[in-house]
């Protein structure tokens, strides 16, 4: 309980410091994608920190004391939306640095119900957060960060309209070469350990089976399903990503004859990750 009570000491004297504390041109995002697309519009102008470490869990990570320093210092706050990480602490955050504006880069998008609720009922229950894991979602992901961007910085707006451009560009060739390698492939179903790939699976015509149920490990019956799944739709891959225990994965691709591909949707190169993704679907 000490240990608690003295981090709760600490967290509050750093909000408590952070009005004091001279902005830089900094931009502070939620996870590693987020940082691929806003580096290629910011040039110059700014510096990207983000909150989720590469290779850790959005649903799960609790921002260090340094961390909160540096945010104390940005300029404004690139949320993705609706993952765990910001149900737990987008609030709190916005209460405590009242001088820095947040902004969604999820906004407009269609949005997938995910089926079950997240722990905050101050945010839309239900929603899958992993827009950007798609790159026709992607497009309004950029487009959202460039809106932001000259709101904070309209001096700066004629090269942001041209970075946003080139990136609008390199978005498009990643979406038609998914889409060549997807068509020319027999497999239109996958299974994945935690379900990130919901917004690639409807955005490509493909079906998304999850081994995780409701964020907790799967009982035996349904593992028994997810084998039956698999047998009866004839799938080849299962998917599962660096964050997560690979027991339960390894042991359906074993009793399937699938391949197990490790993935990471939470790359620090998303235009990489999500060709290889589509590349593990060929049939190649």
């Amino acid at each position: 309980m000490r240990i608690y009570f003295l981090s709760g000491i600490l967290v509050w004297l750093l909000f408590a410091c952070s009005n004091n504390v001279q902005q830089e041109n900094v931009i502070t995002v939620t996870i590693e994608p987020q940082r691929y697309f806003a580096e290629q519009l910011v040039d110059t102008f700014f510096r990207i920190e983000c909150m989720v470490p590469a290779g850790t869990s959005p649903e799960t990570y609790d921002p260090t004391p340094g961390q909160m320093t540096k945010l104390a210092r940005s300029k404004a706050y690139f949320c993705i939306g609706h993952i765990g990480f910001e149900e737990v602490w987008i609030d709190k955050l916005k209460q405590n640095y009242p001088h820095i504006p947040f902004f969604y880069n999820s906004a407009g998008i269609n949005l997938i119900n995910s089926g079950h609720s997240h722990p905050s009922e101050s945010h839309e229950p239900g929603v899958d957060p992993h827009t950007w894991s798609s790159p026709k979602a992607a497009r309004l992901i950029v487009q959202n960060m460039y809106k932001a961007l000259i709101q904070i910085d309209s001096a700066n707006q004629k090269r942001y309209a041209g970075n946003l451009q080139l990136l609008l560009e390199e978005i498009n060739a990643v979406d038609e070469l998914i889409t060549g390698i997807l068509q020319h492939s027999s497999q239109k179903a996958f299974i994945i350990y935690h379900p990130a790939l919901t917004y690639f699976a409807r955005d490509y015509g493909l079906t998304q089976y999850s081994i995780e149920a409701e964020g907790k490990e799967p009982s035996p019956e349904q593992l028994k399903t997810i084998l039956e799944t698999a047998k009866e739709k004839g799938i080849k891959t299962v998917f599962i990503q660096r964050e997560f225990d690979r027991k339960n994965a390894e042991s359906i691709a074993k009793e399937t004859g699938c391949r197990l591909i490790t993935i990471d949707p939470l790359s620090p190169d998303w235009k990489k990750e999500m060709i290889h993704i589509a590349q593990a679907l060929s049939d190649e």
